[in-house]
């Protein structure tokens, strides 16, 4: 009998890995919630109080004084009281723990304390956030929710949008610029910036929208893209010239809105609306750097202005910016601060200096510029960008080759809008 009853034991157990397996391998998502989630929500909820005193999240409301004979001590408690913590509620590969703060507390000690609740837990990482006075919300990640994001076509985009990759919450990282017009992007060679910037081109490129590329590197990385462009400036001259004519015609659009009485291109009549333009600025330094000569600093002078220009008033106009660069600092010049100013969207890869993850975030979330310089070198396409909810959060792009964006670039070819006053621009900066 007692045999009997080890061999199903073992066929039990067989079974279940058996299965786990299968589990795991075809329906990932269930397999967490069946079997990860609620190992892991046992081991947070028998730990929590442990967690708390070893990395000082208590409180005590006991005297720190104390009258012993003649003589004074002062110390702190031996046991403090533990902030509440809710049950543990799952979420794709991980779980989100609420707790309640005691009076005195701040959030800045659980910040403190998440990398050691990730080993307690024996997590891939914890993030802390504060949503509401007195509340923390420690969402713990079992494995790497950015390891291997692949594109299931789920994404769904409309004029303007376009579906870069997947966010560490699990939601699909989208980059709309109807809600949040001009962008960012900074990242060191091989973090993944130029792969965003392929990306983005592959999922405008069907959309009604012009394209204008400034790449002053020669067209060495815009020029993939050439087929899908309105116009393409490869050097700074040209640059100027795109920029001038782009600030003329914002001066048009407004001509137009006004005479129509409506303050926006999207208040006009569909077929009245001038076309969208989304200008994509490749290695911004190279619109900035001078050699020291007069006529060298008066043109990048006039690239800086034309650029903040753009940035003040191309959002009610249709005129969109994305300004990529590997390094980003006020050492660029005082237009650049300006700039950074009018770019609400942030988008920031691993870097190779912390001034530039402080332009890049530091002017609105302090505590992701550290996130940001904690992307390994082999973290390609990991980036921290910021999110709806006025927050931050770490998302990587889909892999998108230098073949797969030139085959999208030609397919969609017959889709790009004709603008002939960028085009005489730059051919008379040619001839100047």
């Amino acid at each position: 009998m007692g045999e009997l009853l080890w061999a199903v034991a073992l066929a039990l157990v067989a079974w279940v890995l058996i299965v786990g397996k299968l589990v795991g391998r075809r329906w990932p998502a269930w397999h967490w919630y069946l079997s990860g989630y609620p190992v892991m929500a046992v081991r947070v909820l028998v730990t929590w109080r442990k967690v708390c005193h070893v990395n000082d999240l208590t409180v005590s409301y006991q005297p720190s004084r104390r009258l012993l004979g003649d003589l004074v001590v002062r110390g702190e408690a031996l046991r403090g009281i533990t902030p509440r913590a809710r049950i543990p509620l799952p979420v794709p590969g991980g779980l989100r723990l609420r707790v309640r703060l005691l009076p005195g507390q701040t959030p800045a000690r659980f910040l403190e304390a998440a990398e050691a609740m990730a080993h307690a837990w024996r997590a891939h990482s914890v993030r802390v956030t504060s949503p509401e006075r007195g509340v923390v919300v420690i969402v713990v990640s079992a494995r790497d929710p950015l390891a291997e994001p692949h594109d299931d076509g789920k994404g769904r985009t409309g004029l303007l949008a376009a579906v870069l990759g997947r966010l560490e919450t699990g939601a699909v990282w989208t980059l709309d610029f109807r809600r949040v017009p001009h962008w960012l992007v900074v990242g060191a060679t091989r973090s993944g910036k130029s792969t965003l910037l392929a990306r983005l081109v592959s999922q405008l490129a069907p959309q009604p929208v012009a394209l204008v590329g400034i790449d002053c590197k020669g067209g060495m990385e815009l020029g993939l893209f050439a087929e899908r462009l309105s116009v393409l400036a490869t050097t700074r001259r040209q640059a100027l010239a795109v920029l001038g004519e782009l600030v003329n015609e914002m001066q048009r659009r407004m001509i137009t809105c006004r005479f129509a009485g409506v303050r926006s291109i999207w208040d006009l009549e569909e077929e009245t609306r001038p076309v969208p333009v989304v200008v994509l600025v490749d290695e911004l330094a190279e619109l900035y750097l001078t050699n020291g000569s007069r006529e060298d600093r008066a043109e990048a002078e006039r690239c800086s202005t034309h650029l903040l220009r753009l940035a003040q008033l191309g959002a009610a106009l249709g005129v969109h910016l994305v300004i990529a660069g590997q390094r980003v600092g006020s050492d660029l010049g005082p237009g650049v601060t300006a700039l950074r100013a009018q770019l609400g969207g942030r988008i920031c890869h691993r870097v190779n200096d912390p001034g530039t993850a402080e332009m890049a975030l530091g002017d609105l979330h302090k505590d992701a510029v550290a996130v940001a310089q904690s992307i390994r070198p082999d973290e390609e396409g990991v980036a921290v960008t910021g999110a709806d909810s006025g927050g931050w959060v770490r998302g990587r792009s889909y892999l998108t080759t230098p073949d797969q964006a030139r085959e999208a670039a030609l397919t969609h070819a017959d889709h790009t809008p004709r603008l002939p006053m960028l085009t005489i621009a730059v051919e008379l900066s040619e001839e100047s």
